[in-house]
C-alpha cells in the first residue's frame, strides 16, 4: 500500500501552503534586485543629518513620502509629487518648505546644515524633470532662516 494514500487531504493542504509560504519568503529575502529606497539617514553631531551633497539627502530623507522618482504618494498620507513640479520655479518655496515644513511635512530647521538646506533644494529643482538653473547659495538660506526665525516660523 502506498504511504501517499494514507495522508488526509487536510494535511496535503497544510503542506502545500507551507510550502508556498517559505517559497514566497524566500524569494523575497534572496532576489537578484535590490531596493529603490537607500538607507535611513544617520544624524551627525549636532543633530544634523550626515549627508552633505543633494542626492544623498534626498534619499536619505526625502524619498520615503515622496518616492524614489519623486512621484509623491497617496494613501495613508497625501505626499505631493516633486517631479515636474512647477511650484519649484520659485527657490523660496521648496527652501521654506525643507526649512518650517508644510502641511504634514516636518521641518527640517534643526536637522540640516544650511549647506544640506541649498544642496537639496538645487537637486530637486534640477532632476526629476525640473530644470530650474538659478541656485540656492547656502548664504540665502541662512538669511532666510534668520527671517523665519525673526517671524516665529520655526525654531
Amino acid at each position: 500500500m502506498h504511504v501517499a494514500a494514507h495522508i488526509p487531504l487536510r494535511a496535503w493542504i497544510q503542506l502545500f501552503i507551507i510550502f508556498v509560504v517559505l517559497a514566497l519568503s524566500s524569494a523575497c529575502c534572496f532576489g537578484e534586485e535590490s531596493s529603490p529606497f537607500s538607507a535611513p539617514g544617520t544624524l551627525a553631531e549636532r543633530g544634523h543629518f550626515k549627508q552633505q551633497d543633494g542626492e544623498a539627502l534626498y534619499r536619505a530623507i526625502c524619498q520615503g513620502c515622496h518616492m524614489p522618482d519623486a512621484s509623491g504618494a497617496h494613501g495613508a498620507g497625501m505626499y505631493p509629487a516633486l517631479a515636474a513640479n512647477p511650484k519649484l520655479a520659485s527657490v523660496m518655496y521648496p527652501a521654506i518648505t525643507v526649512l518650517a515644513g508644510r502641511r504634514g511635512m516636518p521641518q527640517f530647521h534643526d536637522s540640516l546644515s544650511d549647506q544640506q538646506v541649498a544642496a537639496v533644494v538645487n537637486y530637486l529643482r534640477s532632476h526629476f524633470g525640473n530644470d530650474y538653473a538659478d541656485k540656492l547659495m547656502s548664504d540665502d538660506v541662512a538669511q532666510l532662516r534668520a527671517s523665519l526665525l525673526s517671524a516665529g516660523g520655526s525654531r
